[in-house]
């Protein structure tokens, strides 16, 4: 047995109580053997010495007997080699076997799991402990903590990777001519690209009222130098208002044909895109091109960066946005999960369901991790580990055999005594 200062707290008292019950029952065994000394001395002279001998007779018989047996549970009695012994550092694989198959058999079923948890209120606790605002605080303050494991443990270039093969799963090797064609095909059926035409003609008419210097030269410089200078400022006034007048009637006349020529070009668009192949490819091409240009991958990796750190910070800070929205939330589910009956059954039962799926295709490899752990303990410290647990109480079997096996012994000898003389 391993000493005192190698054991935990607990097993250090269980050792102490297990040492004081094998004191007790040795010191049982002694009284009797005493008895029986007196007894045998004194039974001729005094003849009611002949019950005490044959009582503690019985008693030294009784506890030698179940010594024998509580011993040979955890090792070979005074050494011998006997038959049988040692049971539990010598089937020890065996037993670790048998009682993961006990619970395997008796525990891990999906039948005891599903009656067991129909029973229990799960729901309802889970709400009643996360509508207290330190508990939710509690919970945010773990998830957090979880979050921030997990986004310092991802490695960046993993990240971009991952994020560079869903982008080119998802976004890059499909084809886009199709879809989007078919898309500005129902925006054109519905009109609904008028809207974009107003609000680009109205932003047109807003830049020519603010900006007619912009027009000054923009013609007269190119005109002969012969031609007269108000000449020249004449032809830049007269395409500026042309210019001024012609966005005006874009916007106020809704079947202006500048508005029918946008129409027919994002309709040709629209049918080229789904049917004509040279269309499509220079669209693929171009997209190719964006995705995989230095600049964009640049972008994306400063993206996800930007988005770690700023969610580090929100995580490690205990009043941010973040956790504070988080803690709501989990106060929230747990307000629901109190007022909502039907909340509550849905979630009773998604648990339920979920617990008796882990145990029907799991209960063998959860059984396994009783066996596989008790193949690996030592004998010696398996022996030491259950004597610790059950020995003391075992000993109660020694005091026990002791005194059934003194009255035993005493109403045997009287009926012998009684019927022979």
């Amino acid at each position: 047995m391993a000493t005192l200062e190698l054991l935990s707290p607990a097993d250090q008292e269980r050792l102490r109580g297990l040492r004081r019950m094998k004191a007790v029952a040795l010191g049982a065994l002694i009284f009797m053997a005493v008895l029986f000394v007196f007894g045998f001395a004194l039974q001729d002279r005094i003849h009611a010495f002949a019950y005490v001998r044959a009582a503690a007779e019985g008693g030294m018989v009784g506890a030698l007997a179940d010594w024998f047996a509580v011993t040979a549970l955890f090792r070979r009695p005074l050494g011998l080699p006997i038959p049988h012994t040692a049971i539990i550092p010598t089937r020890k694989d065996e037993i670790g076997r048998n009682l993961g198959e006990f619970v395997e058999t008796n525990f891990l079923e999906g039948g005891v799991v599903r009656t067991k948890l129909a029973s229990t209120p799960i729901a309802a606790r889970l709400g009643a402990w996360l509508r207290q605002p330190e508990h939710a605080e509690r919970v945010a303050s773990e998830g957090a903590a979880v979050a921030q494991g997990v986004l310092r443990a991802l490695s960046d270039d993993d990240v971009q990777d991952v994020i560079e093969s869903l982008a080119r799963r998802h976004l890059i090797e499909p084809g886009w001519g199709g879809p989007l064609g078919g898309w500005l095909e129902r925006v054109i059926d519905t009109g609904a690209h008028h809207g974009a035409v107003d609000l680009a003609a109205e932003t047109i008419a807003a830049w020519l009222d603010a900006n007619p210097e912009a027009f000054q030269g923009l013609v007269s410089r190119r005109l002969p130098s012969w031609v007269p200078s108000m000449a020249q400022r004449l032809v830049d006034h007269t395409v500026y208002n042309e210019a001024v007048a012609f966005v005006g009637a874009v916007q106020a006349d809704p079947d202006h044909p500048a508005r029918r020529a946008i129409d027919g070009y994002l309709a040709r668009l629209a049918h080229n895109l789904q049917h004509d192949d040279a269309t499509q490819g220079r669209l693929e091409h171009a997209k190719s091109t964006l995705f995989d240009s230095p600049g964009v991958r640049r972008l994306a990796a400063e993206a996800w960066g930007a988005a770690k750190q700023g969610l580090l910070r929100e995580l490690e800070q205990p009043d941010s946005a973040l956790r504070l929205r988080l803690r709501d939330a989990l106060a929230e589910v747990g307000v629901r999960l109190e007022e909502d009956p039907s909340l509550r059954e849905r979630v009773d039962t998604w648990v339920t369901d979920a617990a008796v799926f882990v145990v029907d295709r799991y209960r063998h490899d959860i059984a396994s991790l009783i066996t596989d752990t008790v193949e690996r303990w030592d004998p010696q410290e398996t022996t030491e580990k259950i004597e610790l647990m059950v020995g003391r109480d075992l000993q109660y079997i020694r005091l026990n055999g002791t005194v059934v096996g003194a009255l035993a012994g005493l109403v045997i000898f009287t009926i012998a005594h009684a019927l022979l003389g």
